[in-house]
């Protein structure tokens, strides 16, 4: 784990949440099964699969001598959650090895605010690996109406609003996430003229069309699916279903960014569906990933397709 030690004694201090390490992406062999995440105040480490009681050590001797450094005194807070290697899902194990997190626990990014959680199951509240397209939207939304498909906790939503949009939908079919993105919406716009350009759905994508379609068009539609939930989304099977309903739902040049997180799926797969699916609309980029979530193989990373409706 010499890289991921290599790594911390060269951190630089950071107000804003984001990966440090990513033994995943396959570039630092001998690391394959260990990330590092900055949730400020709190690191988070990840481990897949088993690791020695002298790794998570020396990983908690790197992280106090670099905090020495850069902590400006303050107390010193990491957390470290142990996940099965890819395959069958199982309840990940995590707990706090130094310090504390606080409760409720908010991050920076790009001058928002998120709610996130660390002490509880895989998914935080804040997908780091997508920052680069909340950047996107953030810059490029500006008077657009936005329909955020698959908002779970509404960061991209968020994100509209601080960039000028002027409504956004958000939908999701599960009502704890969504209710975390209402908490979002509130902890950066309340009080503010934003305050009230978000609505909350809470419905099953597959049985909305008709009301989606009616509420449209829109000039920026964003779809984040989750790659595999069984009972809502499976990429493979219902990227299809939606890719050729997107059409319907822009107005003439809207955009749709079209997101998939499968490192079994690449890129051609998803270009070959829309081509098929939705032939109006045009791939104009790739959007890049944050530099910190580089990977040996490209199809294997984040996926984030920016269309244009013809």
């Amino acid at each position: 784990m010499q890289a991921l030690i290599d790594t911390i004694a060269r951190m630089a201090p950071s107000g804003d949440a984001h990966r440090v390490f990513h033994g995943r992406g396959g570039l630092h062999p001998g690391c394959e099964d260990w990330t590092l995440d900055w949730y400020p105040p709190v690191w988070v480490a990840t481990h897949f699969g088993n690791t020695s009681d002298d790794d998570v050590r020396a990983l908690g001797e790197a992280l106090q001598a670099r905090w020495a450094i850069i902590g400006q005194g303050q107390p010193l807070n990491w957390v470290l959650q142990r996940r099965q290697p890819d395959g069958p899902v199982s309840r990940p194990v995590t707990e706090c090895m130094a310090g504390s997190v606080p409760e409720p626990h908010v991050v920076h990014e790009g001058g928002a605010r998120y709610l996130v959680q660390v002490m509880k199951g895989q998914n935080r509240g804040l997908f780091l690996d997508m920052a680069e397209g909340r950047r996107w939207v953030r810059d490029h939304a500006r008077g657009a109406r936005v329909l955020n498909l698959f908002a779970y906790t509404c960061a991209f939503s968020v994100a509209a609003l601080h960039g000028g949009a002027t409504e956004v939908i958000n939908l999701d079919m599960a009502g704890g996430a969504m209710s975390t993105g209402q908490r979002n919406h509130r902890l950066n716009f309340a009080g503010t003229p934003r305050d009230g350009r978000a609505r909350f759905l809470v419905h099953d994508l597959f049985h909305s069309w008709g009301k989606l379609t009616r509420m449209g068009p829109y000039d920026l539609v964003i779809a984040d699916p989750p790659s595999y939930q069984k009972g809502s989304f499976v990429a493979l099977k219902d990227y299809p279903r939606l890719l050729r309903r997107l059409p319907d739902l822009l107005v003439p040049g809207g955009q749709a960014l079209i997101c998939l997180n499968a490192p079994e799926i690449p890129e051609s797969v998803l270009r070959e569906q829309l081509a098929r699916e939705a032939p109006t609309l045009v791939v104009e980029q790739r959007l890049p990933n944050p530099p910190a979530f580089a990977d040996a193989s490209p199809d294997r990373a984040l996926k984030v397709l920016l269309a244009r409706q013809g």
